[in-house]
């Protein structure tokens, strides 16, 4: 491969450093400077759902760990090697316990990233960590990373081509947030504010509509603790939804393991469509979620608790109701254990629930099941477009997919500058 060389990362880097380390917790604030953690960092990805802010004074005070656009942020501690590039629409960020590079002109932050991402960069990463307990990402060691590296021009068509996929994800990933919120937006209206269709000609008795019942959830649903599986049980088989699966905006099925299971438990714990599975444990109990019609062969691990509608016509109402910060906040109330608080079925079942009369149910399904069954069918579309970037990912950084002679169009979303003609 023509003009590829073997280089150390600091040497193709302005600088390599690191976030700041110290305590945090009394300069957060409600707004300011954006300040990023190693939970923000996903694979080619900023989560900022989560993210803190700190002031202008204290970012300031540590201009050092201060990102800018173009910049690479890398996971120290926690799943080491994890990077994403700070975008252009980040204008001023800091950080914290992060690796940061900053590309010198020879370097473009797009391909740097891919290879900490692909399966190479992860192996070469886990390999010079240091730590006992907690695996940590030396900032010492990754400035000695060697990475196998083509010239610039070949680095900007490689990254052309992966920014087209993360732009294409994450658009399909802005039309599902929008999608989910135009359904809870519809069950807030009708459910929680009671302005139905022909809720103007309807008596209300104490605050309730004629012919509304305020119910028990367990008086709508059947309840289930899920399947203990050991260690030795995961490896072929179903899909096992855990509830670390069940707490992001919604359930990443590819990256969900797999567990070995007999036929006669399988039957037991098989998700269904239209179920609701629920987090009954730690700092995420609660969190619920509901399956859906696309999901793969799966059962439900035992810290989750699923709930069975005993009507089809409920599902979708009782999803949204429980998927609510009211549900949590009622269990929060009952959880048992300091150290791992823990909640149960017989508490969950005792949730008060607001129930509409049938008709109503069937006209507010007619609406939203449209709606997410589109969500679901674009989850699909970016999960297909994940597959196909990771597959080309290692054969592109590798250069054994050659692209100098393509023609490629620069996708808007690639920061200004950072393509270097040939």
């Amino acid at each position: 491969m023509i003009g590829w060389r073997d280089i150390k990362l600091k040497d193709l880097c302005e600088k390599v450093t690191v976030g700041y380390v110290g305590p945090m917790a009394q300069e957060y604030r409600n707004s300011g400077v954006t300040f990023l953690r190693s939970l923000n960092i996903k694979p080619f990805r900023l989560e900022l759902t989560d993210v803190k802010f700190i002031s202008e004074e204290f970012h300031h005070r540590i201009r050092k760990s201060a990102l800018r656009p173009g910049d690479v942020a890398v996971v120290r501690t926690g799943y080491p090697g994890t990077a994403a590039v700070v975008p252009m629409s980040l204008p001023s960020c800091n950080c914290s316990d992060l690796v940061i590079v900053k590309p010198g002109k020879d370097l473009n932050p797009h391909f740097i990233t891919a290879i900490f991402n692909s399966t190479f960069g992860q192996t070469l990463v886990s390999g010079n960590t240091v730590g006992a307990a907690q695996q940590h990402f030396n900032i010492t060691v990754a400035k000695e990373l060697r990475f196998h590296v083509p010239p610039k021009y070949v680095q900007d068509k490689i990254s052309a081509i992966l920014s087209a996929y993360d732009e294409l994800i994450e658009n399909n990933k802005r039309r599902i947030a929008l999608l989910e919120k135009l359904a809870e937006e519809i069950y807030r209206e009708w459910f929680v504010r009671l302005r139905f269709p022909g809720h103007k000609n309807v008596k209300k008795v104490k605050g309730v509509p004629h012919g509304w019942e305020v119910r028990n959830l367990g008086e709508l649903v059947c309840t289930q603790y899920g399947y203990t599986a050991g260690a030795e049980n995961h490896g072929e088989g179903p899909k096992f939804l855990r509830i670390t699966d069940i707490v992001p905006a919604w359930i990443d099925w590819e990256s969900v393991p797999h567990c070995k299971i007999e036929e006669k438990e399988e039957a037991k714990y098989l998700l269904r469509q239209d179920d609701i599975v629920v987090a009954r444990t730690g700092a995420t109990v609660g969190y619920a979620k509901r399956i859906n019609k696309r999901h793969p062969k799966a059962v439900f691990a035992s810290y989750l608790v699923r709930l069975i509608p005993n009507r089809k016509c409920d599902a979708i109402f009782l999803g949204l109701s429980v998927e609510r910060d009211a549900f949590k906040d009622f269990i929060s109330m009952f959880v048992t254990g300091a150290a791992q608080p823990q909640a149960n079925a017989t508490t969950m079942a005792l949730f008060p629930v607001l129930h509409p009369p049938e008709p109503l149910l069937v006209a507010f399904n007619r609406i939203t099941e449209p709606i997410l069954d589109q969500k679901e069918m674009l989850l699909d579309q970016a999960a297909s477009l994940s597959r196909t970037r990771d597959f080309l990912l290692p054969r592109l950084i590798s250069g054994k997919l050659s692209v100098e002679n393509l023609d490629i169009q620069f996708p808007p979303g690639m920061a200004e500058g950072c393509m270097q003609k040939r």
